[in-house]
């Protein structure tokens, strides 16, 4: 029998829930009812079930607080009447709310109950302060007897799940919902854990839509949003999400609904933005010189008249901090330990208006190579970190990534744990960068990624920077022991200047910089034998020619060192030839992902830190004429880019195939020749 003549059971389904609720005496609400109006208000921004705007209503409804930690929880369910309508998941077993193309699958989420209470529950996470809410499916049939038979899904959806959703447990009523029984049940989602292998599908998963929503929200501001420069785009976009982010029991985060669109002065919607950035810099712990300039650097953007005036009784500015809200809240909001803003800042580049040159000292190093870099220079919860050309900071968010990831795996103490990451985020990092627009991105990508915007300088490394820094009120000189960094190609020596200049800074660790290759090949002959004087050449390894794809594409090099130890002629360097890294890369602007893992990406650049580390014996992808340990002589600085030398000593085999090569040459010779006498002769 077909769906279509099947008679819903919905109503039943709905009946038996609501009456277990009613029951154990939980005050839920129903589809058309309040449960306050933060959620309600979410409920309402959020795109509904069938694509359109607004008006998601659940089929039931409730706030429950966990008497341990006295923490409310949303819960919200959503009731189907069929058979085999409770779930729909993906080939990893996830709730399946997204297509292909990673837009939202209307269809599914409008016909599972499980994949519509995750949409809801997103919806919260979107546009409240809430964190962790839960999503419950159920669904039902009658038998041929007539019995109701159902099934109920219960999914966590949370900051830590990226909002994906997880399966809690099988259940046969809502019981864990009872008072008595809801804190052990809370104690059971918070015991849920992704490995690390689904945590990146998931990552990569979200990466893939901001990537998506950038590129709207960009073409969306072009087209749409006049009279703004470039400059002013960037800044517009950056004290929107700052103001939105709050700070928990001391600064509200800021709503589209406090902004009314007045004229009266101190009142205008940039007055309110700009007051909810002060508040939200004064809770941070940033230089009073820090915090005042980037106060200042927002007000001219937020207080000017045209962006503040008027129109159909909604500001420009209004209408602007709405679509970045609407299309990039869930992903800075849901805590993505990702380089957030390198993305936001390669959407903007053609906002920005730099010349072609300036745009190729721009380019950002994608995050998986950011990482790389980090590994590369040891980088562990000791240590201190810094990058002289910081671009978005992406590489110091890598580099903070892996302090942080060791500290948890080494800390068993939470207390201790808390204070270690709270002093890495504080005082490990230490970033410059000279171009203002770039410079706010950097901060801002700081503080969306864990808070360590204290050390990110706006200042010309080469000529405005000695070495020290401020903490705790002193000034005091950065213990810099980790190097890592991508300079302008277009400065001195394609910019081993900016190396030279740190590493002389530096008396012990280690460095990893990626850079154009001829900087290691003859242009920057004297920094490199001045760099050799006190630092040790450990690996030299040729990355893949698009690794730039659509940026730049010139040839790269990843020089790692170790500090503090002069170069011998005999030491021994790593050559690797990276330009198979395991990705297939494309220049697509339509498409949805233009990197994609076709041989073994992930265990090829772990086995490239396990070569340049450990040496031969790791080699397992790569071959020997791809990896090759030879000297250089520190006197040259234009000896750095070597491969494997190649043995052109013939050997039997080459001998059997020439011989074979020419007889199988001869013979064909001889064949045509025939063919063609018998032509001739009309045979």
């Amino acid at each position: 029998m077909s769906k279509s003549k099947v008679q819903s059971v919905e109503p039943n389904i709905a009946d038996l829930a609501n009456g277990w609720m009613k029951e154990y005496n939980l005050d839920y609400k129903l589809e058309q009812e309040s449960l306050n109006s933060e959620i309600d208000k979410a409920l309402e921004e959020y795109f509904s079930k069938n694509g359109g705007e607004g008006g998601n209503r659940p089929d039931a409804k409730l706030l429950l607080r966990d008497e341990k930690s006295l923490t409310y929880f949303p819960i919200l369910i959503e009731y189907k009447g069929y058979k085999d309508k409770l779930v729909k998941v993906d080939s990893d077993g996830k709730v399946a709310n997204k297509t292909d193309k990673n837009d939202p699958d209307f269809k599914t989420i409008n016909s599972y109950a499980v994949n519509g209470a995750v949409h809801y529950a997103n919806a919260v996470l979107h546009y409240t302060s809430y964190t962790e809410i839960i999503a419950i499916g159920m669904t039902g049939y009658k038998s041929s007897s007539g019995e109701l038979k159902y099934e109920i899904g219960v999914y966590y959806v949370s900051k830590q799940n990226f909002g994906i959703g997880q399966r809690v447990d099988t259940y046969t009523d809502f019981s864990f919902l009872k008072p008595d029984n809801f804190s052990d049940f809370i104690e059971k989602i918070h015991s849920l854990q992704l490995s690390q292998e689904e945590i990146e599908r998931l990552r990569e998963k979200r990466e893939a839509e901001i990537t998506a929503s950038l590129v709207k929200l960009n073409n969306d501001i072009y087209h749409n949003e006049k009279g703004l420069s470039e400059s002013d785009r960037v800044y517009l976009v950056a004290a929107s999400i700052i103001a939105t982010l709050g700070v928990p029991g001391k600064v509200s985060a800021l709503e589209k609904s406090d902004l009314k669109s007045k004229t009266e002065d101190g009142e205008r919607d940039g007055d309110i933005i700009l007051r909810k950035i002060k508040a939200f810099l004064k809770e941070k712990d940033l230089p009073n010189e820090k915090r005042e300039m980037i106060i200042r650097t927002y007000q001219n953007v937020l207080t000017t008249d045209n962006i503040n005036s008027v129109e159909n009784g909604e500001s420009q500015l209004k209408r602007l901090f709405s679509k970045i809200v609407d299309d990039l809240g869930i992903y800075y909001k849901i805590g993505l330990t990702t380089d957030f803003t390198g993305k936001l800042f390669t959407e903007m580049y053609s906002w920005l208006g730099f010349t072609q040159d300036k745009l190729n000292d721009v380019v950002l190093t994608p995050s998986y190579v950011a990482t790389l870099l980090a590994k590369l220079a040891r980088v562990h919860k000791g240590s201190y970190v810094w990058d002289f050309a910081t671009g978005s900071a992406g590489l110091l968010v890598a580099a903070m990534n892996e302090m942080l990831n060791d500290a948890k795996e080494t800390i068993k103490s939470p207390d201790e744990l808390a204070r270690t990451s709270a002093e890495i985020k504080a005082e490990h990092l230490l970033g410059l960068e000279i171009l203002p627009s770039v410079y706010m991105l950097a901060i801002l990508n700081m503080i969306l990624m864990g808070d360590g915007s204290s050390q990110i300088l706006n200042r010309d490394s080469l000529k405005d920077f000695d070495g020290n820094y401020v903490i705790k009120d002193k000034m005091v000189g950065f213990p810099a022991d980790a190097l890592v960094l991508n300079p302008p190609y277009s400065v001195e020596g394609n910019g081993m200047v900016f190396v030279d200049k740190a590493l002389s800074m530096m008396s012990k660790g280690y460095a990893a910089i990626i850079i154009q290759n001829s900087a290691g090949s003859g242009q920057a002959v004297e920094y490199n034998k001045n760099i050799l004087k006190h630092n040790t050449l450990l690996a030299s390894i040729r990355m893949p020619i698009d690794l730039f794809i659509g940026r730049s594409s010139v040839q790269t090099n990843i020089y790692v060192f170790r500090v503090g130890e002069k170069h011998q002629k005999d030491d021994i360097v790593k050559f690797i030839d990276f330009s198979n890294d395991g990705y297939s890369r494309a220049n697509r602007k339509k498409a949805k992902n233009n990197l994609k893992d076709t041989d073994h990406a992930k265990e090829r650049y772990q086995e490239l830190v396990d070569l340049v580390r450990f040496g031969r014996s790791k080699l397992q992808y790569f071959t020997d004429k791809e990896y090759y340990e030879g000297t250089i002589d520190p006197e040259n600085g234009a000896d750095w880019n070597q491969s494997a030398p190649i043995d052109k000593t013939p050997t039997f085999d080459d001998f059997k195939k020439t011989i074979s090569d020419y007889l199988a040459w001869e013979v064909s010779t001889l064949l045509k020749n025939q063919q063609s006498e018998d032509e001739r002769l009309g045979k």
